[in-house]
């Protein structure tokens, strides 16, 4: 009988369920809307990052390192509009996106990153540093 209601049963108060619905919608709008993935690999003398945006100009896409976080920032406006003989609009569209990402990065050499932009994959690739070996020493005691 209760597996008929119509919200999680988990959530019997109501401003649970008022305090809930506003993650639910935005869960549901960032499926539509789909989110900046990504795939990392490691290359062994370096990672490499590869993230999809089609359909983004190369000077849409902004990428920054500041200390051991690198962000992805990519924004893109179109505007369509066909109009008739008598100037009125026929069809007008408008499309809008903004996605960001940061990533911690550290153990990277920061000026040997480079970055590429190719038929909508961005590619990065991250050097890695040389790990610092711990020093062993004796200390004398006095």
């Amino acid at each position: 009988m209760f597996d008929l209601m119509p919200f999680d049963p988990r959530q019997r108060n109501l401003s649970n369920y008022f305090d809930n619905f506003e993650k639910s919608f935005f869960r549901n709008l960032i499926g539509i809307m789909g989110e900046l993935e990504t795939d990392i690999v490691d290359q062994g003398g370096k990672y490499v990052l590869q993230a999809e945006l089609p359909s983004f100009a190369k000077e849409d896409i902004h990428i920054d390192l500041n200390g051991n976080m690198l962000t992805i920032h990519a924004e893109h406006n179109e505007e369509n509009e066909e109009k008739d003989g008598k100037g009125d609009f026929v069809r007008r569209e408008h499309r809008y996106g903004s996605f960001t990402r940061s990533f911690h990065v550290p153990g990277v050499k920061a000026d040997e990153i480079t970055a590429d932009y190719t038929n909508g994959v961005l590619k990065i690739n991250l050097p890695k540093s040389s790990p610092e070996n711990p020093t062993t020493r004796s200390i004398e005691l006095k």
